[in-house]
């Protein structure tokens, strides 16, 4: 039987932190369903709108080869019902979300994996505001 892994984000402004996450996330299993967040819930979650629309994220994420399935995420608390609806055998997340998440330990394995050093959606927007170049 496959082996569904599953994770969730924001990725507005991807770069090579998402991409790294999503590929040793698609390294666990068969299949990497992704969870975009909704425009509403990023507002909610982080008090800034997305750079990118919510289906222009979704774009995004589907068109990489290692993601088999993407939907938007209306809501945090909806996580159990998100796994369960696409049958998780795993979950998978950045570690600055760590034991935030081992709740769902019970329904399927939970991985939280480093974040890329030095890389964020925020410090590249400061960085793209500030006029910044990179090296």
């Amino acid at each position: 039987m496959p082996k569904t892994v599953l994770t969730f984000g924001t990725y507005d402004v991807f770069h090579v932190g998402h991409l790294r996450l999503l590929r040793r996330a698609a390294e666990l299993g068969d299949r990497l369903v992704v969870g975009v967040s909704a425009d509403a819930l990023n507002v909610s979650k982080k008090g800034r709108a997305p750079v990118f629309t919510q289906d222009e994220r979704m774009e995004i994420i589907a068109a990489l080869e290692m993601v088999d399935d993407v939907f938007v995420e209306e809501s945090l608390d909806l996580k159990r019902d998100y796994l369960v609806e696409h049958g998780a055998d795993v979950l998978a997340m950045g570690d600055d979300w760590e034991g935030r998440f081992d709740e769902f330990s019970d329904i399927c394995e939970v991985v939280y994996f480093p974040r890329t050093p030095s890389v964020s959606t925020t410090e590249v927007i400061e960085h793209i505001a500030s006029g910044g170049v990179s090296p």
